[in-house]
């Protein structure tokens, strides 16, 4: 796995270029030897080369493990949960969500919803005392580092406070003490920026994404949970705040002495920059705040939030929840001053020769006087989509785990013999393996003597199952394929004659791209040519502990 900055990992190389480099706002990928990285210094942790990789190439930081040792370490851990969560899980009552958190360990249960009550206060203070001038709310993390990198001329404009997740931290340890730990959850990716830059505030960032797999895990399904009298949100469930996932969400925090027409809202990166025209020359007689997110369709729609119902239903939920803001205004608990220092990305200015030099490259391509197989993306791409139709037609279970035994990718064989909840192979991406099929131990034995097993028999239900587990890539990624073998439509030699198939149709494909690639293109022909040899009996090695039950 490659560390592509403290958050984002990449799991494996990434072919289709252009459509992360195309949703990114702010151009921080570019492709290096034929393959899309993140430059960490341009990035601003927007999610959305995520969303958009179509190989389900890159991930964020999983921060699992590090909540389990705060739990595991004595520390009264303290859940800072986000606004958003009442779109996330429709039908689910607040009791049942916290009932389910404090199951897995945590002492208590906060809406971060407070810390934006808290902010909002200050933000009406800021307005009606502070100089006439334009504001940039500072409550999206994302925005903070889109002005500091990329319009350093707004960052007069950026409101010095702290965001409403940082806020509620310092509320948080004001009533527990210094000593708690906090975990954030939530669907945001730069939170976890935030708790990087104040360690002394915020300990550990989980996304929505991480929760559902831990509840998993441990089999807590929050539709059935039975929720208590102690299952409340601690110390108060939150009011007005509960509108700050939702575009305009602000608004109704600042008390009626702010005019409605003084807030200016808008979501998503190209509005915000948008925005940004002209905000530094704008001299106003009163002062006026942009409410700016970085996500379209503001926190409901963020990077790691659950699509399953519309933004609109999203919206609409959050705006039941949320109950209006008392009269009269709250006094301000905490100081929550915080200056942002600019650290401008530098700019790339290129020549008009360059320019021209590189449009000649297109109309080359454009003319047919070069070809596409000349590009070692699209062979790479092209590899890659005869790879996943191989995985498709195969008639056995296949699945492909990293070296945390969590699923990468599979196919619908391996869900339909293994997984009686899950329908689609692209949901069980992300799964532990030992959560779907009880004899992970045997991937964790091939990473640790480095040695593959062919041919294992085991025996699972009712049936007997041929397993091959090998490395695709050593130390980092292994393939298994089960074969049923009391099934008699799925036979040894079927497979062996389709992976010849394949194997003879693409030599033209392969001999291209080995010249184009070279070792990468020639490990694809050895992984077919294993995937024959592992279920041809004449290659099975007579020590081998399945060789005498086939």
């Amino acid at each position: 796995m490659e560390k592509l900055n403290s958050i984002y990992t990449q799991k494996y190389e990434c072919q289709d270029c252009h459509k992360c480099i195309r949703e990114c706002p702010v151009k921080a990928i570019r492709v290096q030897e034929g393959y899309a990285r993140i430059v960490p210094e341009m990035c601003i942790l927007c999610g959305n080369c995520i969303l958009a990789c179509p190989s389900n190439a890159k991930h964020v930081r999983d921060d699992l493990p590090a909540v389990k040792n705060l739990l595991k370490s004595g520390r009264k851990v303290v859940v800072s949960l986000a606004p958003s969560f009442i779109a996330q899980y429709p039908g689910v009552r607040p009791g049942q969500l916290i009932h389910a958190l404090k199951k897995l360990g945590f002492h208590g249960v906060s809406e971060t919803a407070l810390g934006a009550q808290q902010v909002s206060t200050c933000l009406a203070a800021l307005m009606q005392t502070g100089p006439a001038k334009v504001w940039i709310s500072s409550a999206c993390p994302v925005v903070v580092d889109f002005v500091g990198k990329y319009h350093p001329e707004c960052q007069e404009q950026l409101t010095s406070l702290l965001s409403p997740l940082l806020t509620h931290c310092k509320m948080l340890r004001a009533r527990f003490g210094s000593d708690i730990a906090i975990v954030f959850i939530g669907p945001c990716i730069a939170k976890k920026r935030e708790a990087e830059a104040h360690p002394e505030l915020l300990d550990v960032v989980l996304t929505f994404e991480d929760l559902a797999l831990w509840l998993a895990e441990e089999n807590i399904h929050l539709a059935s949970a039975i929720e208590t009298a102690d299952d409340y949100f601690d110390p108060e469930s939150a009011r007005e705040g509960a509108l700050y996932p939702v575009e305009g969400g602000v608004l109704p925090g600042l008390g009626s002495a702010i005019d409605s027409s003084r807030v200016i809202a808008f979501s998503g990166l190209q509005n915000v920059e948008q925005a940004f025209k002209g905000v530094a020359e704008w001299n106003p007689d009163h002062s006026i705040l942009l409410e700016l997110t970085a996500c379209a369709g503001s926190c409901i729609n963020g990077p790691k939030a659950s699509r399953s119902l519309s933004i609109a239903r999203r919206r609409y939920d959050v705006a039941q929840y949320a109950k209006p803001a008392p009269e009269p205004p709250r006094k301000i608990e905490v100081k929550i001053d915080e200056q942002y220092v600019p650290a401008p990305v530098p700019q790339i200015h290129y020549s008009e020769m360059q320019m021209r030099e590189a449009l000649r490259a297109v109309g080359a391509l454009i003319a047919r006087n070069a070809e596409r197989m000349m590009c070692a993306t699209y062979t790479r791409k092209l590899a890659q989509k005869k790879a996943n139709a191989l995985l498709e037609k195969m008639p056995s279970a296949v699945v492909i785990v990293d070296e945390q035994l969590k699923i990468i990718e599979c196919n619908l064989h391996f869900v339909r013999l293994f997984s009686e909840d899950i329908s689609q192979p692209k949901d069980l991406e992300g799964y532990t393996l030992d959560a779907v099929i009880p004899f992970s131990h045997l991937f964790s034995r091939v990473f640790e003597f480095d040695e593959d097993i062919e041919g294992h028999d085991i025996r699972y239900q009712h049936c007997i199952l041929n397993a091959s587990i090998f490395s695709i890539e050593p130390h980092s990624i292994l393939c298994g394929i089960f074969q049923d073998i009391t099934q008699p439509a799925f036979q040894k030699e079927q497979i062996i004659a389709r992976a010849h198939e394949v194997i003879q149709k693409n030599l033209k494909t392969v001999q291209q791209i080995a010249y184009l690639l070279g070792e990468n293109a020639a490990e694809s022909e050895i992984t077919l040519n294993s995937i024959v040899r592992s279920f041809s009996p004449e290659e099975v090695d007579d020590h081998d502990p399945g060789a005498a039950n086939e």
